[in-house]
Formats: structure tokens, sequence, C-alpha cells
């Protein structure tokens, strides 16, 4: 059965975001009035799998192995078959 899987990765609350800092002074000196952004990754495949407990504990290696650093990251897993 084919799964299709999304990841959301976001630093844990508290940890520092330049990134986003850098995309709110952006948008402020564009006269845009924002507070508290915050940044998203998103990433999305396909995976071939008996079932969804079986997808769910692959991606969740996936993410703490390779897709995203538990120490200062958290991740959202979706899948939908």
């Amino acid at each position: 059965m084919i799964f299709n899987v999304e990841v959301k990765i976001s630093l844990k609350e508290g940890m520092l975001n330049p990134e986003s800092s850098t995309i709110e002074r952006a948008l402020d000196l564009l006269g845009y009035k924002v507070e508290n952004t915050d940044t998203i990754d998103i990433i999305t495949f396909q995976m071939e799998e008996e079932n969804e407990k079986n997808v769910l504990e692959e991606v969740d290696d996936m993410c703490q192995r390779l897709l995203c650093n538990p120490v200062i990251h958290d991740y959202e897993i979706t899948i939908n078959s």
C-alpha cells in the first residue's frame, strides 16, 4: 500500500531562530506589522508499506536519525493513504 507522508519540522520553543527574525525585520521594513514569525520545514514523500503503523515507525526513525535534530527540533508526522 502507498502512503503519503508529510513531516513538519520546527524549532523547539525558546530556541533562537535567526531566519524568522530576519523575515520579521524585512516585513517590517516593507510596512507590514507582524509578530512572532516562525519558520517550518515541510517535507513530503510517499512510502510503500504494509500498514500505517509501520510507516509511522519508519518515519519517526528517519526524523530522529536524519531529517531533524531532536535536541533543537520538534516534528509532526501526518500520514494519509
